[in-house]
């Protein structure tokens, strides 16, 4: 009796300190239009409280966020917290017509959840239209009081979020692309923390471009939080004369990775840690892009901050060798090379027992022009994507989560395929423009999943159109990259390259160009959760699909009803 009051009191004080630990983090986004000046012009963009990017929040793990949203913009308006899992809370996931209808013009509606079991770097944007481009903020999750990284504290640390920029009304952009047919315009500058550098000042004959500067202190190492908020294009990392190292990808723990050059695509996020061992002077940080795909127009500049150490009298910065656009064997050695960090918290191991296999063809199309014959795409057709050849249609009546939940049909239909329901010679450029391949047809089709339910993905590049590495974006999950390689994929050479052992683990990847990547996804997490190509021009397109995973039949693993402020579509 005395050892069970023992246990009994232990387990209550640890119940207690874990409570402890946890807080409530609050606060408001007001969404407004902000006049900015930004490569010697004026512009009007939608923003949060008052600059872009917003607000930094830092949350410990097992904190509670509650973020009231006002907007005040002339837009209609959703906020998605990008990698956080949403436990029970796919209310608050917040892609517009998937998990909610949008908040419009003059409304306003609160975000409530729980930051559980992940630690690291995460970010917020706005997942309405092309609103991103300017409505996003870092999201960092440090672990609970008391508990430490699995490497040295850093000094210090800084947020470095790569981001693109128009001199152009963004949501004008994307309309004007849809409604063409054809693809938009590039942007015109890429931002390291909201600021195009100096390189800048030569292109548009303008001497007033920001650059974002930081400070080092000789013999210091520096945790720098590497988040890729463009809509459009991957981007190079790197930092003239020192290397990095990269812990952590996604708020996942990485194996300690020590390189010269980061790749991220937009979504991801990367940890890296920097000593300042070089000689006291001024070095560039640079980000450039990396384009996978041939033959097409794109904003091949560079953006550049300066790190500068304490002390330094130097006002000729050195510039780092950035890699060629091109470069897809440094991108692939990147993203190949990264593995988890094993037995570090919210690590978790890969699943053995495969319950659905899935293999899902990911790339670009057409759509018929119907009545409209001037239509801007290829062959006078409009441009597309797909999965699977299926090219999704958000609706607009109601999002897919309270159709699912009210069980209100009608919204969309639960027959994605497990294959493709036509194959063929996947990444042979000579059916780029195969006239039988290339038409896809638009719909609202999902993948119905049961509660607790372990899936494999094969994603497989198409060269319809042409070949182009997908960074494909799972809601509500991370997943296991268990293996990737270029080519079509074939499963009796192939999946002798998976790593059961030790995967990264993502919500965010690269499907390399012209290849394949193998991942394991467990369904843990009731809702509707959306899958899409995190390229933003690719997601109007259609390159997207939903998971709709059941409820598990106990109250701990049933979604909630929703609340009472949930926005409701006109």
């Amino acid at each position: 009796m005395a050892r069970l009051l023992l246990l009994l009191a232990l387990a209550s004080a640890l119940l207690a300190s874990s409570l402890a630990s946890a807080r409530v983090v609050e606060h408001t986004f007001n969404v407004q239009n902000l006049t900015v000046q930004k490569l010697c012009q004026e512009r009007v963009i939608t923003a949060v409280n008052g600059s872009s990017p917003g607000p930094l929040l830092r949350v410990n793990e097992g904190d509670r966020l509650i973020i009231h949203v006002i907007n005040n913009s002339p837009y209609n308006m959703t906020i998605h917290w990008h990698g956080v899992f949403q436990l029970l809370s796919a209310w608050s996931d917040g892609p517009a017509y998937a998990t909610q209808c949008p908040i419009q013009p003059g409304q306003t509606y609160t975000y409530r959840f729980n930051i559980t079991n992940q630690e690291g770097t995460l970010w917020w944007h706005a997942h309405v239209q092309w609103l991103r481009a300017t409505v996003y903020g870092g999201l960092i999750i440090y672990p609970r009081e008391g508990r430490s990284y699995p490497f040295r504290k850093p000094y210090k640390e800084f947020p470095i979020i790569l981001g693109e920029w128009w001199n152009a009304n963004v949501v004008d952009v994307e309309n004007q692309a849809l409604a063409s047919g054809g693809a938009p315009s590039n942007s015109d500058a890429y931002l390291i923390n909201g600021q195009p550098g100096d390189l800048y000042n030569s292109l548009y004959n303008c001497s007033s471009n920001g650059t974002y500067n930081i400070q080092f202190i000789q013999g210091q190492t520096y945790m720098l939080r590497i988040i890729n908020a463009a809509l459009n294009n991957q981007l190079f990392f790197k930092i003239a004369n020192h290397n990095m190292t990269v812990v952590g990808i996604d708020a996942t723990y990485t194996q300690p990775y020590e390189t010269d050059v980061v790749l991220v695509a937009p979504g991801q996020t990367t940890d890296v840690l920097v000593t300042a061992n070089q000689t006291i002077g001024s070095y560039y940080m640079a980000a450039s892009p990396y384009i996978s795909a041939t033959n097409v127009s794109f904003n091949g500049n560079t953006t550049r901050g300066i790190v500068v150490y304490q002390g330094s009298t130097s006002s000729s910065p050195t510039m780092p060798s950035m890699p060629a656009f091109n470069d897809t064997a440094t991108a692939y050695k990147f993203n190949s090379n990264l593995t988890s960090l094993v037995n570090a918290r919210c690590w978790r191991s890969v699943p053995v027992q495969v319950d659905e296999h899935m293999f899902m063809t990911v790339g670009l199309g057409l759509v018929s022009c119907g009545g409209n014959t001037n239509c801007s795409g290829l062959f006078n057709q409009r441009m597309a994507a797909s999965i699977s050849n299926f090219s999704f249609q958000f609706p607009t009546k109601m999002s897919l989560l309270e159709a699912h939940f009210y069980n209100v049909s009608g919204i969309y239909n639960a027959t994605f395929p497990d294959q493709p329901l036509e194959a063929f010679d996947y990444t042979n450029t000579s059916n780029s423009f195969n006239q039988s391949l290339i038409m896809t047809a638009k719909s609202t089709t999902v993948k119905e999943l049961k509660y607790n339910s372990t899936i494999e993905i094969i994603y497989q590049d198409t060269a319809i159109v042409g070949i182009e590495n997908h960074p494909m974006h799972i809601h509500g999950f991370n997943f296991h990259v268990l293996a990737q390689g270029f080519g079509n994929y074939n499963p009796s050479t192939d999946r002798n390259k998976f790593n059961l052992k030790n995967p990264q683990m993502r919500n965010t990847i690269g499907v390399p160009v012209g290849g394949w990547a193998a991942i394991r996804l467990h369904a843990n997490n009731p809702g509707v959760w959306l899958m899409h190509c995190h390229l933003d021009v690719h997601l109007p397109w259609g390159l997207a699909t939903a998971f709709v995973v059941d409820n598990g039949g106990t109250p701990s693993s049933t979604l909630p009803s929703p609340p009472s402020d949930l926005p409701k579509c006109t």
